[in-house]
């Protein structure tokens, strides 16, 4: 009988320049089975994500060298990886900033090491199912998303938005006119259900709206969000 491969260990890349903070994390995604890989300043953690190709990055916003949204602009130039931003400041400004530029979920300091475990396993398992999702085109107004090359256009002009925000539209977009409460926005597109979640949806919902038009996601307010007409 032939030998069963193993499956490959995940690697993640943690920049973080408080040692204490990157230590109790690396220590609680080994326990998790990951391979880890510490970067203590901005341009430490570029070359560390160049050399090891990390299945996720963990990401302080404030680093020496380069901040962390310079960090994550460099890095998703050379290969589209997941981010988990992490941030001891609350501003909205700051944290659209970083969804802007490719990060896929943000955590505010202090925050537990059990929820971001979850996090993270929920960000890679949204990657496992992009990966597997078939291809469909889907239009609202003279927005259009196409899931086979995660390419938008809106008025004939094409759009980067970051992963979970394509992913938050199209599962918006997929049921229009449906009014989507936060709880289920969190399990069905980022794989976890916390109460502190709320502020993430909200930031994203932001971010859509900046890019693509004020009027591209209705809230309903006291119920969730949705996508195309009100019903």
């Amino acid at each position: 009988m032939a030998a069963v491969e193993p499956f490959p260990t995940r690697v993640i890349v943690v920049i973080e320049d408080e040692r204490s903070i990157a230590t109790a994390v690396a220590a609680r995604l080994r326990s998790e089975g990951f391979a880890v890989e510490i970067a203590a300043d901005g341009p430490g953690g570029v070359d560390t994500c160049e050399r090891v190709r990390p299945d996720l990055v963990v990401l302080d916003l404030m680093l020496p060298g380069l901040d962390g949204l310079e960090v994550c602009r460099r890095i998703q130039a050379v290969r589209p990886v997941p981010v988990l931003m992490l941030t001891a400041r609350d501003a909205e400004a700051e944290v659209i900033a970083g969804l802007a530029v490719g990060a896929d979920d943000y955590m505010t300091k202090p925050f537990s090491a059990r929820e971001l475990v979850a996090r993270v396993h929920a960000i890679l398992r949204r990657v496992e199912r992009r990966a597997a999702a078939p291809a469909a085109s889907i239009r609202i107004a003279e927005v259009e998303l196409d899931s086979q090359t995660r390419r938008v256009t809106a008025d004939e002009r094409e759009v980067h938005l970051t992963r979970t925000e394509f992913d938050l539209l199209a599962y918006l977009a997929e049921q229009p006119g449906r009014v989507s409460s936060r709880e289920e926005l969190l399990e069905q597109v980022w794989g976890y259900e916390i109460p502190s979640g709320g502020r993430t949806i909200d930031s994203h919902v932001a971010s859509l709206r900046r890019k693509l038009g004020a009027d591209i996601v209705r809230t309903v307010h006291g119920v969730g969000y949705a996508v195309g007409a009100d019903r």
